[in-house]
């Protein structure tokens, strides 16, 4: 597979470092979107959480409108909007007046998980009791709302209508990629966390797609974590963040994003770090030539169209080299 066939893109959670406030954080990642797109990357997507104290991005149209206002070309999404928490008209016309500032620049990846703790769920969809079973349901109903205004219809997103947004379903098991496949839409997988179920939910998304007016052959999307620097040791020292993040999370701790450390084994136990590394064997770290390897492979084993890059960096200088890095190795 020629790299020059497969697109490569970026996701964002709006980090909240140790030492910065949220509104450093959301101009660093206004600032990153700018290097992406100046680099080459496809795709800036900026993915919902709640309650979470290292991540800004729980208002993620509003984050997608500011960074659309300091960038031209790159196509800008969510990655996704939890749908579940959301009234599928309200989703609707957000993305709908995103797509009227920035035409034909706007992408909408949906989720099913709350990407947030039980209680704070509770707090956002006040009715619990589906479980986000009903999210088929809701994916039929914004699909309507962007769809051309039918004879009769009543309810209608202004804007939105008639829009026709290229809808993306995220997933991290089989769940999402069998809807996905259904309905003829794009799939975007989350190796980045939950690499287990990678490979049968691209092959279950491949063998039952369905052609649709979006899409005529299946299109799949890989998420990774990635920390590119100009040596191996110190793309590997950046990676600690990463991994305290992780051991973070296990633990229960809230944080925010931490600075790197020497050494990781005075951090974690030998269990976490057994359990993180499975965890986050997806995850590359090193030189741009290491991770370029490392996205190629990829990029075999799962014939993916296009891969988007996470990265858990304190700092946001290093960040944003990571990622011009990693593009003039691959473009």
């Amino acid at each position: 597979m020629n790299k020059s066939d497969i697109k490569l893109s970026l996701l964002d959670l709006v980090t909240i470092g140790e030492g910065a406030t949220v509104s450093e954080a959301i101009h660093s990642s206004t600032e990153l979107a700018i290097a992406a797109e100046n680099a080459g990357f496809h795709r800036f997507w900026v993915a919902e959480h709640h309650n979470l104290k290292d991540i800004g991005s729980a208002a993620t149209s509003v984050i997608l409108s500011h960074i659309g206002a300091k960038t031209q070309r790159i196509r800008l999404g969510s990655g996704g909007i939890m749908l579940p928490n959301h009234a599928p008209l309200m989703v609707a016309e957000q993305f709908g007046t995103l797509e009227a500032l920035y035409p034909n620049r706007i992408d909408l990846g949906l989720g099913r998980a709350p990407g947030t703790d039980a209680e704070t769920m509770h707090a956002l969809r006040r009715d619990t009791r589906s479980n986000g079973m009903d999210f088929p349901e809701m994916v039929t109903e914004l699909q309507t709302y962007f769809d051309d205004i039918k004879p009769g219809q009543r309810i209608k997103a202004i804007p939105g209508a008639g829009m026709h947004l290229p809808l993306y379903l995220l997933g991290s098991s089989t769940y999402s990629a069998q809807l996905a496949a259904a309905r003829g839409l794009g799939f975007a997988f989350a190796s980045h966390f939950a690499p287990d179920a990678m490979q049968s939910a691209i092959e279950l998304y491949r063998q039952n797609f369905k052609p649709s007016a979006q899409l005529d052959k299946p299109y799949v999307i890989i998420c990774v974590n990635a920390v590119v620097a100009d040596s191996q040791q110190q793309a590997e020292y950046l990676a600690t963040t990463e991994l305290q993040k992780f051991r973070n999370l296990g633990r229960g701790i809230e944080t925010l994003l931490p600075k790197p450390v020497d050494n990781m084994d005075t951090v974690w136990n030998p269990y976490e770090k057994q359990r993180i590394l499975t965890q986050l064997r997806e995850s590359l770290w090193g030189t741009p030539g290491v991770v370029r390897q490392g996205l190629l492979s990829l990029a075999e084993r799962t014939g993916a169209d296009e891969i988007m890059l996470n990265s858990w960096i304190h700092d946001p200088a290093a960040r944003i080299k990571s990622h011009q890095l990693i593009a003039k190795a691959w473009f």
